[in-house]
């Protein structure tokens, strides 16, 4: 089949047109949409009416699927490859554990000596305004640092922690900071990794990083703050207006991304991710 694409932004990103995720698809069709998935780093499919089941399915094409064994609150209760990214309270009115996901720049489950390959994000239910996503190109951020940097950061780890979102009180945030503490380990990966599939480098920071492994955060925090925000000027990102029945899927091996707290939030913004597995990466930090 031939995909008809919209370009997204100059940086990054394109719509696939009239197609529809649930209708069956042959290897050879999929196989289009993995290399503009490969080419725009994110893929954004509208009007997706779709069931759970279908998301998950249409998930599998990409690869195999966490089961988010690292966010045991934050998992749907029936179907544990979904991860709920939702700020509708929970049946007793306490604040939701996703409420704050996404709040940071980082990559989906950099924390974990798995991080993820690519993630599917449907949207369910939107503000009337506000509640976008940022996306970041990762291949750019590196390819415009001068050589100098380049051979400063290229032996370099950086110490990705898990737990580090806001929380929205202090008697729900405590223990799930110390449960996460717990379930994931500090990780350190790499500051610049090779893509697997396109060979390409790709800066990997965030604000999940606080340090670099050997160094203090006092000592990491300059270079970690200019990196993020050179990896985030205007010409690197796309700004996404989400519409309901989105589906969004990026490679978070070349991308980073932030949720937006820009709405009103006694307005319900609902959505729910799948997240495909990547290749190994890292080593647990010793002395975190």
């Amino acid at each position: 089949m031939a995909l008809n694409l919209r370009k997204l932004s100059h940086a990054l990103g394109a719509e696939v047109c009239g197609l529809d995720v649930s209708k069956p698809m042959s290897e050879a069709g999929f196989g289009e949409i993995y290399q503009a998935f490969l080419r725009y780093n994110i893929l954004l499919f509208r009007d997706q009416n779709i069931t759970r089941e279908q998301h998950i399915e249409f998930s599998r094409r990409f690869g195999e699927l966490d089961r988010h064994d690292a966010l045991p609150r934050d998992r749907h209760p029936r179907h544990p490859e979904i991860l709920m990214v939702t700020n509708e309270p929970k049946p007793d009115g306490a604040p939701s554990d996703t409420k704050y996901t996404g709040r940071q720049w980082h990559s989906d489950m950099s924390f974990t000596l798995v991080p993820s390959l690519g993630s599917l994000l449907r949207c369910l239910s939107v503000p009337e305004v506000g509640g976008d996503t940022m996306f970041a190109n990762m291949y750019l951020a590196y390819e415009t640092l001068s050589d100098g940097m380049k051979r400063l950061i290229a032996g370099l780890h950086g110490i990705h922690l898990s737990g580090t979102r806001k929380i929205a009180n202090t008697e729900t945030g405590v223990p799930r900071a110390e449960e996460q503490r717990r379930i994931n380990p500090p990780v350190a990966q790499p500051v610049v990794r090779v893509h697997p599939e396109t060979g390409r480098k790709a800066l990997y920071i965030g604000e999940k990083v606080k340090r670099f492994e050997g160094m203090t955060e006092e000592e990491s925090k300059p270079l970690i703050d200019y990196l993020v925000a050179h990896a985030t000027r205007p010409e690197f990102v796309y700004r996404h207006r989400w519409r309901k029945d989105d589906v969004m899927v990026w490679d978070n091996r070349c991308t980073m991304h932030l949720a937006l707290g820009d709405f009103d939030e006694t307005q319900l913004r609902h959505m729910e991710r799948t997240t495909v597995l990547g290749t190994p990466s890292g080593r647990v930090a010793q002395g975190a």
